[in-house]
């Protein structure tokens, strides 16, 4: 490398860290801004109904399911258990956490400046996702976490009967309700379900309700276990959807019913070509 070129790799370094604090400090001040401007007329949702329904299935789940799971768990076939014991990994936070906080550190140090229009929308959109997906799996995550301490229930393997509750016990093995596997598989569900309603329900949601169920199959939880925290997990995504459409990252306010994504979020730019010129780069609208 000359040394030309090396003093401006050094200087370009030098200046990452100013511009990190910099693009840091303009992302709070967008969001506090919008914050103040923008009233909090959220979206009306059913949440009484819903709440209500998601315990009375978790109780009817606890009184009539949990029984059955536990008289079956020495006889799930092999195979189903060894093909359980592959998939229930992908419940796990880490995968949901990590790659966002990954995307972070490129988007944190990019100079938005010197990006094209087009270019600049792109990234913008994959920071709003990265936050999104971030904030929803953090605050699913910490929900669950905080009840499993609360409610302190005994995982199967103890075989300590299904009511065994041992609040505040602070032991993995009193962490069973609600899951929270089935907690980041519910985030998930519901992450795709705003971002491609077709997508998510007729790919996405049996997924991640395979990979929930698995958690009763390796014996690690109960099916109200499961069930708790995939609704659960479902919630805390749509809470945190509604505050972004309040926002306008990504969604759009609606009077009533799941915040709608907004027709500028593209994860990738498109080429179109305008009736009667050459292709020229175009930020595509997204599809409702």
């Amino acid at each position: 490398m000359s040394i030309g070129r090396r003093a401006l790799v050094l200087e370009l370094l030098r200046k990452l860290p100013a511009r990190s604090v910099g693009n840091l400090q303009k992302t709070i001040a967008i969001a506090r801004s919008r914050f103040a401007r923008r009233p909090a007329n959220y979206s009306r949702m059913p949440w009484l109904t819903l709440v209500v329904a998601y315990l009375l299935l978790t109780a009817a789940s606890m009184v009539f399911l949990d029984g059955i799971a536990v008289s079956w768990r020495d006889r799930w076939p092999n195979g189903l258990v060894a093909v359980a014991n592959g998939f229930t990994s992908f419940g796990l936070g880490g995968w949901y956490l990590i790659p966002p906080l990954v995307l972070f550190v490129p988007a944190n140090l990019l100079d938005w400046q010197a990006l094209s229009r087009r270019w600049r929308m792109v990234a913008y959109n994959w920071t709003c996702f990265a936050f999104f997906v971030l904030s929803a799996a953090g605050l699913s995550g910490l929900t669950v976490t905080v009840l499993k301490h609360v409610f302190g229930r005994s995982r199967p393997v103890l075989d300590m009967g299904l009511f065994s509750f041992r609040p505040f016990e602070f032991d993995p093995y009193f962490a069973s309700f609600p899951s929270g596997h089935a907690t980041n598989m519910g985030m998930l569900a519901a992450v795709v379900i705003l971002l491609s309603p077709a997508w998510g329900k007729y790919v996405v949601l049996p997924i991640t309700v395979w990979v929930a169920a698995t958690r009763i199959a390796v014996g690690a939880h109960y099916p109200s276990d499961t069930i708790a925290g995939f609704g659960l997990g479902m919630a805390c995504t749509v809470v945190t959807a509604l505050v972004f459409a309040r926002l306008g990252f990504i969604f759009r306010q609606t009077a009533a019913g799941l915040p709608i994504r907004k027709k500028t979020f593209r994860l990738s730019a498109a080429w179109r070509k305008p009736a009667g010129s050459t292709p020229t780069p175009v930020l595509a609208a997204a599809n409702p």
